[in-house]
This record gives C-alpha cells, structure tokens and sequence, in this order.
C-alpha cells in the first residue's frame, strides 16, 4: 500500500553493490537530482541508517523490536516504533 507515497525506486542490481556502500545511497541522489542532505532515508535495519548517515543523508531509524542504539557515531536524526512514526 505504498506505492503512491514513492516518488522513486532503485535497484542495486544497477550497480551490483549493496548497502553501506555509498554507490547504494548515491543512487537515491542522483535519482531525485537531488543533495545527499535533502533527502531521508528510513530504513528498520540500524546499519543500513549508518550508512545513509556516513554519506551525510538524515535519517529515521524504525526500531519496531527495540534495539539497542549501535553506531552512536552515525546516529539518526529520529527514532520510531513503526511506520506510523513518521510524520
């Protein structure tokens, strides 16, 4: 059901690499044309918002089972339970 809220999606087929490999987040940059601070990524996978946020994207962390924060380094810029936490 989320297919009319997506103004992209991308494959790393394209590329053949896969996250954190900044190619990967680089291909959300290039698509929208846009900066790597104007985009967000959300993702429920922690070392997935590591990666976004090392190649200088905000992003929202869906932590629906609670985790632990790793990666205070790379922290993102909101936490959230589900999808509904999104705002």
């Amino acid at each position: 059901g989320l297919a009319n809220d997506l103004d992209g999606v991308w494959s790393v087929d394209l590329i053949r690499a896969f996250k954190p490999d900044p190619r990967v987040y680089r291909l959300a940059t290039d698509g929208f044309g846009l900066k790597t601070d104007e985009l967000c990524r959300v993702s429920s996978n922690r070392w997935d918002i590591a990666g976004a946020t090392a190649f200088g994207m905000r992003a929202i962390w869906v932590n629906r089972a609670g985790l632990p924060q790793e990666y205070a380094e790379l922290a993102p810029v909101a936490v959230v339970n589900d999808l509904n936490g999104i705002g």
